[in-house]
């Protein structure tokens, strides 16, 4: 994933896109960048890995080399940048946010059009904003290049630029399956895809791009250059998992959809006669929280913490690379409640259950600190498919997410022919799922939140939200 801040305005920005990328650190842990302009020094950058290291602690020794009345920022889990780029349309600034499945056709096509070279990294793989920059660059304007270097790419491109005269232009993916906000304030504007970042630094909201608009940003106005798409395929996950609890997309809250996400979750169960008498729901930090919330309201069972996620030393911000540590450090964040551990019955719900790995020792931390019974619910159907347009749960293999890899299991090649009666706990394929996985990680009992549940939770029309790594529907 990733995400992007930038404001143009009539005073320094330096802070405003500091804090504003910082607010997106929630979205990537390796890489991280900040370009400003003016108009005396012209283009000043930095990027840093941030792998190991905050966003904040990075950047903070930049600041006093930093001015300028227009900047732009990246967190980015894909390549470093921003990239700063000089061609027949100028010299301007450029990030991106998003997933290029054919990145290797199109850099054939390039070379087979007459282009000779492309910097590239040992292993040969090329800076997907650096190829985006030279699909904008093959046509005669910005506006041009963007819809050109939209069409030809397979997956999703949403991005910002920079222009060589300070003004932004934003442009949201052809399918909107990324948000794109725009707020103000007294000097200027800014752009973000957290709409949360610039309410905490003094803007207002003002517009949210629609699928595939393009629009410039200056101080004193934002103007639409190339209008809105009518299909949209928004990604579910921003609200299920993603996105942070202050944030809206399409008018609807994340944390207000998880609260109903959950609700609906207790109420379906309760309609079908399969809710465990519990002592406490909890939810598996932090994600899941709302979520639980709302489940235990509607269920009218007590909501509880039996364990804590110890974040002082190591927030989701920079998690080591080395997975061995990573999976030792998840252990050492999960500190127990040990009185509402030993000798309880408890249910956990979870944002979404994608390889199973932390949960299988989540459950027998939990059994080792007493519990007497241990539940799950996953706020989101069964995973069927690595996303193709915003990594979330890529991987070098679909049988590394559990679901897939628990129906090879259990019928070969031929179970995954039936892909949609797994996904169905009301059938015997998927009955027969939830039992089987219920078995290897160790649950009492386990159920997802259906499709149609999820759907109705976050509240707007079902052809507008991109549900592909549930069912494999573009």
């Amino acid at each position: 994933m990733g995400g992007f801040f930038g404001a143009a305005s009539h005073e320094d920005v330096v802070l405003d896109v500091f804090f504003g990328v910082d607010y997106h650190s929630h979205l990537g842990t390796k890489h991280a960048g900040l370009v400003y302009h003016n108009e005396k020094q012209g283009f000043q950058r930095q990027i840093h890995s941030i792998s190991n290291t905050p966003f904040r602690t990075k950047f903070e020794d930049d600041l006093p080399d930093f001015s300028g009345n227009s900047g732009i920022g990246c967190i980015s889990d894909t390549d470093p940048q921003p990239l700063i780029v000089r061609s027949h349309l100028g010299t301007f600034a450029i990030t991106t946010v998003g997933i290029i499945n054919n990145a290797e056709e199109l850099i054939e096509q390039y070379f087979q059009t007459g282009g000779s070279q492309l910097m590239a990294r040992s292993s040969g793989a090329v800076n997907s904003t650096e190829l985006v920059a030279l699909m904008i660059n093959q046509k005669d304007s910005f506006i041009e290049g963007i819809k050109f270097a939209q069409k030809i790419t397979d997956g999703s491109l949403t991005l910002l630029i920079m222009d060589s005269e300070g003004r932004i232009i934003a442009a949201r993916d052809k399918m909107g399956r990324l948000p794109v906000h725009i707020g103000k304030n007294a000097n200027g504007h800014c752009i973000s895809f957290e709409s949360f970042a610039y309410q905490k630094l003094g803007y207002e909201d003002v517009y949210e791009l629609g699928p595939g608009e393009i629009v410039r940003v200056t101080p004193d106005r934002f103007q639409t250059l190339s209008p809105a798409g009518d299909e949209m395929k928004i990604c579910a996950f921003l609200w299920t998992y993603y996105g942070y609890p202050n944030s809206t997309y399409e008018d609807v809250n994340v944390e207000v959809m998880r609260y109903r996400n959950g609700e609906i979750m207790a109420r379906d169960e309760m309609e079908k006669g399969t809710m465990p008498e519990v002592d406490y729901v909890a939810g598996v930090p932090d994600s899941g929280l709302p979520h639980a919330i709302g489940y235990a309201k509607e269920s009218g069972q007590p909501f509880g913490r039996p364990f804590i996620k110890y974040t002082p030393t190591w927030p989701r911000s920079f998690m080591p690379q080395n997975q061995d540590i990573r999976n030792q450090v998840a252990k050492m964040k999960q500190i127990p409640v040990y009185d509402l551990i030993h000798d309880k019955r408890l249910l956990l719900v979870d944002d979404s259950i994608v390889r199973g790995t932390q949960l299988r020792e989540t459950v027998d931390f939990l059994y080792k600190n007493g519990a007497s019974e241990v539940h799950m619910r996953s706020a989101c159907p069964p995973i069927m498919f690595g996303c193709k347009y915003l990594n979330f749960s890529s991987s070098k293999s679909e049988y590394e997410l559990i679901a897939r890899r628990t129906i090879q299991k259990l019928e070969g090649d031929e179970g995954q022919q039936h892909l949609d009666e797994y996904a169905d706990n009301t059938t015997e394929r998927g009955k027969c799922l939830l039992k089987t996985i219920c078995e290897e990680l160790g649950f009492d009992s386990l159920s997802y939140q259906s499709l149609d549940g999820m759907i109705e939770a976050i509240g707007i029309p079902r052809e507008k939200i991109c549900t592909y790594c549930w069912n494999g529907e573009e």
